[in-house]
């Protein structure tokens, strides 16, 4: 990949990903919303959100809180700028859990009972799918050769053929990293939220606005690991990661709607299990096979 495509395709992110993001979460509340038989907010309503919470003013416990949270946010960027301009993907996971443990970091900072609880469940969290993040990452290693995301791109077959248990693993710690039911549980948009909201309790002001704005960041980036799995360097392979990532966004949607929430031991277990069952048999079978 060229310096001026690099360029591009960080610009691109920057620019496009809060727009796309921020349109992905009105269309999720809209979809949430009929599903339950509600009519549901406007598909603008999360920017609406962003704007009012930046007009706000910033109380928080402490100085140091509102400093791990814009780390927060400029690490999510960081990862998200590493993937799209066809870095190494294990950089891309390890960016990407500083990040989350600056949100972690931020929270317990607030000595706030309802965060620190909420920071505890967000490290479970991390426990639960950073495994199969990796495996995902080793799996795409023993297709293409390597870590680097435009090679990857560059191949001649899909890796989805050779990934398929790694997929369907993938999918499952989506709804941990989206944060959907029934694993939402260190924090959540919805009433039944038992810890209030979370890690971000008692987040205001801009410090909210940044926790939002990084997950547009964040979910598009995650999108695009499920794209990777169908690129093969043809128009075919981008139309058909495409849809698959419309379609895998839906599907969490859907999970989200018919699932009341678990317990963090659920989560983790089940987690584990998938990792085994589907991504540790799915990498032995490619290191006899290839």
């Amino acid at each position: 990949m060229s310096t001026i495509s690099m360029i591009i395709l960080v610009i691109g992110y920057l620019v496009l990903a809060p727009i796309l993001g921020c349109l992905l979460a009105g269309v999720d509340r809209k979809i949430s919303a009929r599903m339950q038989g509600r009519v549901g907010p406007s598909i603008l309503q999360p920017y609406y959100d962003v704007r009012k919470f930046l007009e706000k003013d910033q109380i928080t416990p402490n100085k140091v809180q509102d400093f791990y949270v814009m780390c927060f946010l400029l690490f999510i960027i960081i990862t998200g700028c590493i993937f799209f301009s066809g870095g190494d993907l294990l950089l891309v996971i390890f960016a990407l859990t500083l990040a989350n443990v600056f949100l972690i970091v931020a929270a317990f900072s607030s000595y706030s009972p309802y965060s620190q609880i909420g920071a505890e469940r967000e490290l479970y969290q991390m426990m639960a799918y950073e495994p199969m993040v990796l495996l995902t990452a080793i799996g795409f290693y023993l297709v293409s050769g390597s870590f680097q995301v435009d090679a990857i791109l560059s191949g001649d077959e899909m890796p989805f053929i050779y990934l398929i248990g790694i997929f369907i693993g993938f999918l499952f710690i989506l709804t941990i990293k989206f944060r959907k039911s029934p694993f939402d549980l260190s924090m959540s948009h919805h009433a039944h939220q038992d810890l209030v909201r979370g890690l971000t309790t008692e987040f205001s002001g801009r410090s909210l606005a940044a926790v939002e704005i990084s997950h547009w960041y964040e979910n598009i980036m995650l999108l695009g690991f499920v794209f990777l799995f169908f690129c093969n360097g043809t128009i075919v392979g981008y139309v058909v990661g495409i849809v698959v990532c419309i379609l895998a966004y839906f599907l969490e949607i859907v999970i989200d709607n018919c699932f009341a929430r678990m317990k963090w031991q659920v989560a983790l277990k089940s987690s584990w299990v998938v990792a085994i069952a589907l991504g540790v048999i799915n990498v032995g079978a490619l290191m006899i096979l290839l």
